[in-house]
Formats: C-alpha cells, structure tokens, sequence
C-alpha cells in the first residue's frame, strides 16, 4: 500500500487492519483516481473494490478537502461502506453521513448539519432529502457509483438521472460494476468524462476459488435435502430464496430443526436487519437465509456456504449471489437445487457463466474439475445432474422426471 503514495494517516490505519498488499482491483484503480481521472471498473466480488475506491476518497479529502458522494443500491451496501469508512478514519477526524430509507431522516438531517465531507447513500432517500433542500451536493468533487448493475436492475435508472441534476458538471466519477452489460458500457458515456476502463478476472463469471455444484430435484424434496446438506457442511451458509415470505417460512422450519437460522428480508425494519447481520457476522447463528435485494452487497468474509434454495430470476443474480462466498482469495462452495420448471432458467444461467467457453459442452465442474455438474447429452436435449453428497445422478428429459442410483465414476 505504501507505493500509492497514501497519506500518512491511512497507511497506519490499513497497517492496523492488517492490510498490506493491495487486491488487483486495488492496484489498478487506486493510481488512477489518485489522479483524478474517471474509472469505469468491473471486478468479481469479493474483490476489494469498496477500498479500491474508498482510500483515493479519503486521501483526496485529507490533501484537498473534496467532499464525495456514494451511491449504492441497497441499505445493507451502504451500512458497511460506512463501517469500512471508520475503521479506515479512525485516526483522522472526517465528517460522514449515512443517508439510507428506514432511518428517521431528522437524525440524518442532524448529521447533514455536521458537513460531511463523504455521503453513503441509497438514490431513494438521496432524492428525499434534495427534494426538502437538506441536502445539498453542488459542490461534491466526487461521485462513485457502486455496483450499478444491480441499481439499473432494480430500476434506479429515473432516480440516478434525477440525483445527476444536482450534481456540478465538473468532478470524478468512479462507477465499479461486479458485471459489465452492453446497457452500462452505454449509459457510462452519459455519467463519465474518457474514463479509463478496468477490468479484473473474467466478467460473468464467479472466481476461481468457488466450487460450484448442483442437485436436480422435486419441490416436494427440497428441504429434506436441504437438511441433509446442512448436517454434512461446516461452516456459515447464506441460503437465498425468492420471496420475503419464503425467507421467514424457511428460517422459522430450519429452527424446528434445531438448526440456528435467521432471515433477513425487506419487510424487516432497517434496526432488525443491522441486528440479524450483526448475529451472523459473529456466528451467533450460522445459518441465514436471504432475498437477493438483502444480501446484495454483504460482505462477510467467513461465509463458508451459498445455497441456492430457489434459483433466481435473472441470471446475473446468480453471480452476484454465489458471490457471497469465496471473498478475498478463501475458498467457497456454492449449491445450486435445480427443480424441473428451473431447467431453461438453469440453461440461462449456465449460458452466462460459460459464455465464450471453447468446450463442446456447456458445463459447470468443481474446483478440480472431478466431477461433471451441468453437461449437455450429444445428440438430445437430455439433462444430467450430480448429486455431489451421494451420488446420485438425476436426470430430466423435458418430459419425464426421475431419481437412478448409480455409481458416478
């Protein structure tokens, strides 16, 4: 970290955090915002990105007192930005503010009346708080936008516009994204001035150090499956579900099972969220079970497990979840239960992950490449999965559905 030529006061801090060697995202972005260029930067998660763009912030502040705003598209995003900026602040005094939707807005408002020189925010309440003149962002010297895949998949494109319109022409602009769609690339012309574009690993893809697997299996054997995996992995496991409702029911049934789980959903109040976070992240309970919008953007290193109860619906979602796990170099595992009706949506998925493969077949292997996970049949249209825990291959041709024990070689 020392050859960025970072202020004195954050090298310390990062020294304390045991943090010595930049991430590759680090390296590559961190010289470049130093100098007040645009970045438009695509990188796994887990990748190290928020310091990446976090400590030019901070040293820009500590040398030229530029203010910074940051917008992210998800309460839980925003609230560990903020942790991450006070353990890195912490021996240079720096006014922020967390501007998020479940808080009271006068506390935020007793916060924006303090000057804070870096604001964390969500464009939803951002917009709130320009609309009753509280905030006022004419003067911001920086703009990061973080992760604006999932703010353009979650509809925020009216609101960036809007929030654009406040904001001074003349300032940096720095747009992380953990994946880089043809849409992005061209609303990036709007928001940055010649960026230098940076990429780090394979876009649409997960890192190395995460195993992927899967299970071809009926509706009605999911959670008796699921049980059976819990009992056989060690370790902290992330379980994501589509509904909020489904999030509850799951948990509430795992706990009948004696197994410790929590859910966090969007019907939970902003306090019982940061709460429910806070017990997993010290491994109160081990078991957490989630909806995309949620998780998005949690970073808790020790999640050994993602599980894909139910796949999502859009296939970049399934990036972002298994991303969950294998942070920062550790090795992650990620199952995926695929159910007959999740067959073309599964087909999606793969075709994203495995885009611009070489191989005949289109498939997803474990980390030493033992076992086949995800194989297309020559010839037919024919679908085989492989239980990794007993197995068991199950096989779906579109129109008849059944479980064959037989050895796997």
């Amino acid at each position: 970290m020392k050859n960025f030529n970072l202020s004195e006061e954050l090298i310390i801090a990062l020294e304390t955090m045991n943090i010595t060697e930049p991430t590759e995202i680090q390296k590559q972005s961190i010289p470049i915002a130093m100098i007040g260029s645009d970045i438009l930067a695509s990188s796994q998660t887990g990748s190290g990105k928020t310091l990446a763009y976090l400590l030019p912030v901070i040293d820009s502040f500590i040398k030229n007192k530029t203010t910074t705003l940051i917008l992210v598209p998800t309460r839980e995003l925003a609230t560990q930005i903020y942790s991450t900026f006070n353990k890195v602040t912490t021996s240079y005094k720096m006014n922020s503010a967390v501007l998020i939707g479940g808080e009271p807005i006068f506390k935020q408002c007793i916060q924006l009346k303090r000057n804070p020189k870096v604001i964390i925010g969500t464009p939803g309440r951002i917009i709130d708080h320009l609309n009753r003149g509280s905030l006022k962002i004419d003067r911001i010297g920086i703009t990061v936008l973080d992760e604006m895949d999932r703010m353009l998949d979650m509809g925020m494109k009216a609101q960036l516009e809007e929030i654009n319109k406040f904001l001074p022409e003349k300032r940096q602009v720095l747009m992380f994204s953990a994946t880089m769609p043809k849409h992005i690339m061209d609303l990036s012309q709007k928001y940055l001035n010649n960026p230098v574009r940076i990429t780090v690993g394979a876009t649409n893809k997960a890192a190395a150090e995460i195993k992927q697997e899967s299970i071809h299996i009926a509706d009605k054997e999911k959670f008796s499956e699921l049980t059976k995996q819990l009992d056989n992995r060690e370790g902290s496991v992330i379980i994501f579900v589509k509904t909020k409702r489904s999030a509850a029911q799951l948990a509430k049934m795992l706990k009948y099972e004696n197994h410790k789980a929590e859910a966090i959903h969007g019907d939970l109040s902003q306090r019982q969220r940061e709460r429910v976070i806070l017990s997993f992240r010290k491994s109160n309970h081990r078991i957490m079970v989630a909806t995309d919008v949620a998780a998005r953007g949690l970073d808790i290193p020790h999640t050994q497990h993602v599980i894909n109860y139910d796949l999502p619906m859009c296939p970049e979602d399934y990036l972002h979840r298994i991303g969950r796990t294998g942070r920062a170099g550790a090795i992650g595992h990620a199952l995926s239960f695929i159910s007959p009706e999740d067959v073309i949506r599964w087909r999606a998925i793969d075709r994203l992950v495995n885009k611009g493969e070489s191989t005949p077949h289109s498939e997803f292997r474990n980390k030493n490449n033992r076992k086949r996970l995800f194989s297309k049949r020559t010839g037919g249209d024919s679908k085989e999965f492989n239980s990794f825990n007993n197995n068991r291959r199950r096989t779906f041709d579109g129109n008849s559905y059944s479980n064959k024990r037989q050895k796997v070689s």
